[in-house]
């Protein structure tokens, strides 16, 4: 029983901290940082410090090393890894972010996982599959 709270709560740390993320980087209309780089860059900071979480490594690994590194992290549940897909996702399509095709890139490899994971289909997810696979063959 104890470690299925333990398991809950690294479930509940994760979700926040990747809503919190989302929400300092796409909350509101003028809360988007006027250069997104720097505030990526201190998201990603974040994520290091709470969950020693390293998004610049985990955005290089190829389809199987992403899901061994998601699978280190108990919290990291479909839920959890549709929420990272969702961040970056939207970080990927800031038209001013340098980097934008690599976190396309991983969105889509991370929405796949979700598809292959989870036990319910969506149709946002699909939309920003295709959206994402659209985008890509154009850049």
């Amino acid at each position: 029983m104890e470690q299925k709270d333990y398991l809950l709560r690294e479930i509940e740390k994760i979700g926040l901290i990747i809503r919190a993320i989302r929400q300092r980087l796409f909350g509101g209309k003028d809360s988007f940082a006027v250069n997104i780089e720097q505030q990526v860059e201190a998201e990603k900071g974040m994520l290091f410090r709470e969950l020693n979480f390293d998004l610049d490594k985990f955005l290089l690994l190829d389809v199987e090393e992403t899901n061994n590194y998601l699978n280190k992290f108990e919290g990291f549940n479909v839920e959890n890894i549709e929420h990272l897909a969702e961040v970056i996702f939207q970080i990927g399509f800031n038209e001013n972010f340098n980097k934008s095709r690599i976190y396309l890139e991983k969105a889509l490899r991370l929405y796949e996982l979700v598809n292959r994971k989870s036990k319910t289909y969506s149709t946002e997810r699909e939309k920003k599959i295709i959206t994402i696979q659209n985008v890509l063959n154009l850049r």
